[in-house]
């Protein structure tokens, strides 16, 4: 197997790494009381998800 001659430097590497970044977090309204919560999650403020309380509101 090959193997790297030389080190590369920490520049070159982080050139490669340019596209590691963190995505947005996405979000949605709950249908519910109309707030911003995060999709496939319990919503926050009410407690509720699908439409049911899962969750007691705090």
């Amino acid at each position: 197997m090959a193997l790297p001659k030389r080190r590369q430097s920490k520049s070159r590497g982080r050139k490669r790494r340019t596209h590691y970044k963190s995505k947005l977090v996405s979000t949605t309204k709950c249908p519910q009381c109309n707030a911003i919560k995060m999709p496939h999650h319990a919503c926050p403020d009410c407690g509720y998800y699908r439409g049911r309380p899962v969750i007691s509101a705090s």
